[in-house]
């Protein structure tokens, strides 16, 4: 029988430790290496990969962090949007528990995996403990932890320890969303275009593509490709996803949105391509600078705002009073101040003036009007769509 998960000292400081990790983010390379051996404390695993979440496409983003895949991550990703297969990132995200064993969802049969019989097998794996992290209803993280097949399953106690653990360590990942956005490296304005075949490996790239990879935040522990080239988690998700899309598979766009090792917001395209001949489709990656379109979003989402407060701060931007703003929505202007009192809570500002300078100045301010309008359609609102 598998002991209690806290049943000894060291294992209760070891949660103590995520907890204060957690409290004290944001999620960072060296966060998530000190993550990974304090859980290893509590809840053993033999390999694990950890990695940040675009929050709406679900695609892993920087940080990352793989252990002992053996440089598989190729295949591993592969597998996740090309086959439909037992707890997919995708699917636990909007489960119950976010957290879940290949072990229990088999029924004790992992054989009945398509990702344990092509891919955990070979590397000496049985049981595959996957979390997604999630706040304020968006996953902004997630990992897997794997036991070797001489170990026990993942007890229920331990999913539901790594489950409890799991929304504190998604606010470390969600405050990461909102680092300073820094000038630093900004030369680099061209896109970089890199080309792969029709088995996700690396054909050809430009030089742009080799600058901007230069400012991704690297994967800790990938290994190079058979190119020689480190590509990095959002990297190879990207191209996977794109030939999920290009399969029938999935649909959708694939794009991810990151923060480069400045603090710069990138966005990666992948787009499937097609060759005069059948067997000879490529994937074309783009890497370039985020716009505003692309990043609002996630800013607006990281800071847990809601339309209508979105709607108001862009009303104080322009310089509006309380009053003003209370006619233009219908409200009053008592419900006007409740929400500019709940968006300086939320942003961690004291004033206006702080608050126009952390939401517009340093985020985008040109999408928040396009998300408004999308959201309400009309400057009145009636007071029922509250």
């Amino acid at each position: 029988m598998t002991a209690a998960p806290l049943a000894t000292p060291t294992a209760r400081r070891a949660r103590a430790r995520i907890l204060e990790l957690a409290r004290s983010g944001p999620a960072a390379a060296e966060f998530l290496c000190e993550l990974a051996r304090q859980l290893r404390l509590i809840v053993p695993f033999t390999a694990s990969f950890w990695s940040a979440s675009d929050p709406f496409t679900l695609l892993a983003t920087s940080p990352a962090r793989v252990e002992n895949l053996d440089g598989q991550c190729e295949r591993w990703w592969e597998r996740e949007f090309l086959v439909q297969d037992f707890n997919l990132f995708r699917d636990l995200a909007w489960a119950e528990r976010p957290v879940a064993t290949l072990w229990r969802a088999t029924d004790g049969l992992p054989g009945r995996s398509v990702r344990y019989r092509e891919l955990h097998r070979e590397l000496g794996f049985a049981d595959e403990l996957r979390a997604v992290f999630r706040s304020g209803g968006a996953v902004w993280g997630f990992a897997s932890l794997w036991r070797k097949d001489s170990e026990p399953p993942f007890s229920l106690a331990e999913e539901k320890l790594v489950a409890d653990l799991a929304a504190p360590i998604a606010e470390a990942f969600r405050r990461a969303a909102l680092l300073r956005v820094s000038s630093a490296g900004a030369s680099v304005e061209a896109p970089g275009l890199l080309v792969f075949d029709q088995h996700g490996l690396l054909e050809s790239f430009n030089d742009h593509a080799e600058r901007w990879l230069e400012q991704l935040p690297p994967t800790v522990g990938g290994t190079p490709g058979p190119s020689g080239v480190s590509l990095p988690v959002e990297v190879r998700t990207v191209v996977a996803l794109a030939h999920a899309i290009a399969a029938g598979v999935e649909r959708g766009v694939a794009r991810a949105r990151l923060q480069s090792r400045t603090g710069r917001w990138l966005v990666v395209h992948g787009f499937p391509l097609r060759g005069p001949r059948q067997g000879e489709s490529r994937t074309a990656v783009v890497i370039e600078p985020a716009k505003a379109s692309e990043v609002a979003p996630i800013i607006a989402e990281a800071y847990d705002l809601t339309a209508r407060e979105k709607q108001i701060i862009e009303m104080i931007a322009r310089g509006l009073a309380s009053t003003e703003i209370a006619e233009r929505l219908c409200l009053s202007p008592h419900t006007v101040r409740d929400y500019v009192k709940s968006v300086f809570r939320k942003v961690g500002v004291s004033n206006r003036g702080e608050l126009v300078a952390r939401i517009f100045a340093e985020h985008y301010a040109d999408a928040l009007h396009d998300s408004v309008a999308r959201a309400y359609g009309t400057e009145c609102v009636s007071p029922s769509h509250l």
